[in-house]
């Protein structure tokens, strides 16, 4: 029976869960996609939308209470500057769980977090890889083995 059960404890002391879920709060403002299991996941969407929510307030309190959870400088600024912004019109569901199917190694149920922002165009990443897969390709093709010759 789940009578009471106010939180998922996931196999974990509260210390570990709470440092878990916030680097993988972390991780889904940095990279806006991350894939976990559907526990994790489900624990990760409401903390998520919290501090969202208590960013959106933009004072210096509600920094102080984002800051507890994110603790990385470059991701609470990436917050604060790229992510709350794109949210200002939606009062909450900042993110979508979408489950994938099973992990291969233990069956463990597999999902996806997204956070439902739109994804910045990075042009010159996608150059830079093309670039890179070009210069690969043209070596490959330019390196022949050399044949010894036996006489």
């Amino acid at each position: 029976m789940g009578h009471r059960d106010k939180v998922k404890k996931l196999g974990r002391t509260r210390a570990h869960r709470d440092a878990m879920l916030s680097n993988m709060a972390m991780s889904l403002f940095t990279h806006r996609v991350i894939k976990t299991t559907d526990a994790k996941a489900k624990a990760l969407r409401p903390l998520v939308d919290r501090v969202i929510s208590t960013a959106k307030q933009d004072t210096l309190h509600a920094k102080r209470q984002v800051a507890r959870t994110i603790k990385n400088k470059e991701v609470f600024k990436k917050l604060f500057t790229e992510i709350v912004p794109q949210f200002s019109e939606r009062q909450s569901g900042f993110t979508r769980v979408i489950k994938l199917g099973v992990r291969r190694g233990d069956g463990a149920p597999i999902s996806v977090v997204e956070l439902l922002t739109e994804k910045p165009a990075d042009e010159s990443t996608a150059k830079g890889k093309k670039g890179k897969k070009g210069k690969k390709a043209a070596g490959k093709e330019t390196k022949a083995p050399a044949k010894k010759k036996s006489a």
